[in-house]
């Protein structure tokens, strides 16, 4: 009995490791670009933000973190890497600069409907 217990117990462990990450590092949601009056301004990670880098805000990724922002109405995607937070009742998953929203085509927008993928 004891020895069917440890199998399921390794076999759940490597099926959360496969599966389970792989999950988790995906996100459906909304994103938005940063207001200008945070140009200048210290992010959460310490950075000076900056409009035409490809930096973005999010609260689960840790900073550092590279993600591709793929924009879900046009197919358009970029990477970004995160280096600030979001307000915590936010209900969008991702905020970013004025040049990531630019290059994922919804600048004039301001919202749109995007996919998360953890790159590195």
């Amino acid at each position: 009995m004891m020895k069917h217990f440890v199998l399921m117990l390794f076999t759940g462990g490597i099926i959360y490791l496969t599966l389970g990450s792989s999950i988790t590092l995906a996100k459906i949601g909304y994103a938005v670009h940063y207001s200008d009056k945070y140009q200048g301004r210290k992010t959460a990670n310490g950075e000076v933000f900056d409009q035409s880098n490809l930096t973005a805000a999010h609260n689960e990724f840790p900073y550092g973190t590279l993600v591709k922002v793929t924009n879900l109405e046009n197919n358009r995607s970029i990477v970004v890497k995160i280096n600030d937070r979001m307000a915590p009742h936010n209900n969008n998953i991702i905020d970013v600069t004025k040049r990531a929203a630019a290059e994922l085509g919804f600048i004039k927008k301001g919202r749109v409907h995007v996919n998360l993928e953890a790159v590195k």
